[in-house]
């Protein structure tokens, strides 16, 4: 299963969002840097009102929804790539995870302590970057040394490693992430080898008091960091209030809705974000309905129809037949599988087929 890490400085409210996104209390959340330092990990389900629709549709009791793992890392700090706050084991932990979730601390408050005396986001984004940025740069620098040798001899593949370190140099040099140096895909397939920090694909969490959830479309601090987001690494930023999510861990579904909407706030960023990062990690899912359950199952983007009944078992994948498709929204509209037939929008696909997100699959095998 593919990870998510939650990064960010001290007291930003990371711990807070993971027992938010994990509905546990499973990671201590105090008033002082550092009160995590081993990272806690918990499988989160993905928030999916589809699975409700074929329930009913399938006229079902059961349904097993998608799930994501997130690891809440500790806090960084300004030198954390020379070893500061215990930085190299905390560097470590997020070169073990496949995406980040950089958790922004865009609110005022005089009693929860910021390392760096006062609110600034964008400054706190530049400090986590700097120091990511600077472990790769040593990273890149050790490899070229290391093959610069085979490289000469006319090891070809040293020779290939060589070249792309070479383009990824420069670009640190300048403070800018792994992620956004122009590569080939072969190249970004070779890339991948060197397990850099900055090439993960990132999404921001800004995360703000409970009275500026409503509101938070106006707040200048979240409007710097989507700003920033978009401007310097070109991706999400989802607004969450983690102490907010944090306390609606202990209530039931309905009473989070009437809470929150009493808040002036229709859905819990916790949602937006868990969906955000499912799909920043390249996860789609297609689902099975069925009198026994309607299950949504995770794929990768690209995967086509034999991958996809591999995730159910490796017999589907190596008898594969035919795959049985509907789209979720034709489903919907048709009301049945039997209704969908009848209209033509219920088909037979071959193993070139790509699944698409939604799809609600049968599959067909022989071993």
């Amino acid at each position: 299963m593919l990870k998510a890490g939650i990064v960010g400085l001290p007291n930003v409210g990371k711990s807070t969002l993971f027992n938010a996104v994990t509905r546990t209390r499973k990671a201590e959340a105090a008033n002082y840097p550092f009160c995590t330092i081993d990272p806690n990990v918990g499988i989160v389900t993905v928030p999916d009102s589809r699975l409700n629709v074929l329930r009913d549709i399938a006229k079902t009791k059961v349904v097993i929804p998608a799930a994501v793992e997130f690891v809440d890392i500790a806090g960084l700090v300004k030198g954390a790539a020379s070893g500061e706050g215990l930085g190299n084991k905390f560097l470590t932990h997020i070169r073990e995870v496949d995406a980040l979730v950089q958790v922004v601390r865009c609110f005022e408050d005089a009693d929860i302590h910021h390392v760096a005396g006062d609110v600034d986001p964008v400054r706190d984004i530049e400090t986590i970057n700097t120091e990511l940025v600077l472990s790769d740069l040593e990273t890149v620098k050790k490899r070229l040394n290391s093959v610069a040798k085979d490289a000469k001899r006319g090891d070809k593949v040293a020779a290939a490693e060589e070249a792309i370190l070479k383009k990824l140099e420069p670009h640190l040099n300048e403070g800018k992430p792994a992620l956004l140096v122009e590569l080939t895909p072969e190249e970004k397939a070779v890339s991948r080898g060197f397990f850099l920090l900055t090439d993960k694909p990132t999404i921001f969490a800004a995360n703000v008091k409970e009275a500026d959830l409503a509101t938070a479309d106006t707040n200048p601090y979240v409007l710097a960091v989507r700003e920033y987001a978009k401007a310097h690494i070109g991706c999400e930023t989802v607004v969450i209030s983690a102490q907010i999510e944090s306390d609606l861990v202990d209530l039931s579904d309905e009473e989070a809705m009437e809470f929150l909407k009493e808040l002036g706030v229709q859905e819990s960023g916790v949602g937006a974000l868990i969906r955000g990062t499912y799909h920043l990690l390249g996860l789609r899912t297609y689902f099975t309905a069925g009198e026994k359950e309607v299950r949504a199952w995770t794929i990768h983007k690209g995967d086509t129809a034999p991958k996809a009944a591999g995730v159910i078992h490796s017999d589907f994948e190596r008898g594969f037949i035919k795959a049985e498709t509907v789209a979720y929204d034709d489903l919907v509209k048709c009301g049945s599988v039997a209704v969908a037939r009848e209209k033509g929008l219920y088909r037979m696909e071959g193993k070139e087929y790509v699944v698409k997100d939604g799809d609600v699959l049968l599959f067909k095998f022989n071993v």
